[in-house]
């Protein structure tokens, strides 16, 4: 059964709650998608998930069916904001990808008690010099340009490449690329505002993930973020690059069944390669 969560802030957040196939009492695991992305993106995930676990996928402000809602995000404080009141008091195992682990983690250190576990995948850390290529300045985004619409398509283009942006059919990329302003505004912010969490005062479980096949910057950072929170582990998914949670859901899913089924105390197989 698939019906929205709310309260959101605007009562407008698009959200679908999925219920476990095993019936009432199972954990909750919100899923946060990253930046020019959507609750779609998770398609995969919830349907490995979705047997043991009731799932949250929503489309964050700005975004696809939450594009409109006002006023728009300003930040990370504004997206957690928008996940607290979805959650409207449950606690959940959190995964996060690319920005959305950002979200997570803030989550995690603001409201630890609605927190039991979190899994973030390629957070980006652009606050930090190991960032950056020596020389590159933090607040402007390679791939800045004049218009919201042509920072979305630099954007997707150095993400996905040229051969699989071009691939996707143009009437999708021209309702993808209506994102532009909500991408501005949060990867700029993220570069100038202060640190969205403090690694230090994460305190709940948290399993830092990145993908074999991914870009330096994310090895990098993945590796930091693990060694900087206090209750962490790293782990490495084999073959994926940082469109993870879609190719390699199974290996996403197993992580994420693994923390829920600590959180709740109990055991789940992962077969994960780590």
């Amino acid at each position: 059964m698939t019906t929205g969560l709310g309260p959101a802030p605007s009562e407008q957040l698009y959200a679908e709650a999925t219920r476990a196939a095993d019936g009432p009492g199972a954990p909750l695991v919100a899923c946060i998608h990253g930046s020019m992305d959507r609750h779609s993106s998770f398609a995969r995930l919830r349907a490995r998930l979705m047997a043991t676990c009731d799932v949250l996928l929503y489309d964050r402000r700005g975004y696809a069916g939450s594009r409109d809602v006002e006023p728009p995000a300003s930040g990370i404080g504004d997206h957690v904001a928008d996940l607290l009141a979805l959650l409207a008091g449950r606690r959940a195992v959190l995964f996060g990808h690319s920005y959305g682990g950002d979200i997570a983690l803030a989550l995690a250190e603001r409201h630890p008690e609605l927190v039991a576990g979190a899994v973030v995948f390629e957070a980006p850390l652009p606050w930090l010099d190991l960032w950056h290529p020596p020389g590159t300045a933090r607040g402007h985004p390679p791939w800045s340009a004049t218009t919201p619409a042509d920072s979305a398509e630099r954007f997707l283009r150095r993400m996905i490449g040229d051969r699989r942006y071009e691939r996707i059919p143009a009437t999708t990329r021209t309702e993808m690329l209506k994102d532009g302003p909500a991408l501005v505004t949060e990867l700029t912010t993220i570069r100038r505002a202060p640190p969205p969490f403090d690694p230090i005062r994460v305190e709940v479980p948290v399993v830092v993930a990145y993908g074999s096949e991914t870009v330096e910057r994310h090895r990098r950072g993945a590796e930091w973020l693990a060694g900087s929170l206090p209750n962490a582990v790293l782990r490495v998914v084999e073959g994926a690059a940082h469109d993870g949670h879609r190719t390699h859901s199974e290996a996403i899913a197993a992580l994420v069944l693994t923390a829920a089924g600590q959180a709740s105390g109990t055991p789940t197989a992962t077969g994960v390669s780590t």
